[in-house]
């Protein structure tokens, strides 16, 4: 998919970990998030995040010794408007080794698939290409499928 990420009003979509830090550290690939997270901010949009993303997106302030940054973003997906946090269980857990056996996902995207799946969200959006092949759910932000 090319140019900004958009769904329509009401929708549930997940979140991967890249769209995110391209969008919190002005990254130009944040560029074709913007829309979405200004949805998302409006609570047009409902987004799910996974405790894999809240750990990623934690790494870059806790790594320049910035906890009030770490605390800030945690804040914002966990509590935010428009942002949730869904945890994993047994259910994603089996989903997931299912999508890590037949389609060779890495643990964590296997994670990630499994959620928004499992959650029933319209979209996963991220940037990653590992994501192409997948069929179950739209995956939005890669420019190839």
């Amino acid at each position: 998919m090319k140019g900004r990420v958009t769904v329509a009003d009401g929708a549930l979509v997940l979140v991967d970990t890249n769209p995110i830090v391209y969008w919190l550290e002005g990254h130009p690939l944040g560029e074709r998030f913007v829309d979405l997270f200004d949805q998302i901010d409006r609570g047009r949009v409902q987004a799910i995040v996974t405790p894999i993303t809240l750990a990623e997106v934690l790494v870059g302030p806790l790594r320049a010794g910035n906890t009030t940054l770490a605390t800030r973003y945690r804040r914002a997906l966990t509590h935010g408007p428009g942002f949730s946090l869904r945890e994993m269980d047994a259910e994603i857990a089996t989903l997931a080794a299912q999508y890590r056996a037949t389609m060779r996902l890495k643990l964590p995207d296997a994670i990630q698939l499994a959620t928004a799946v499992h959650e029933g969200c319209v979209a996963l959006v991220t940037h990653d290409r590992d994501f192409r092949a997948v069929r179950d759910i739209e995956v939005l932000g890669i420019d190839a499928r």
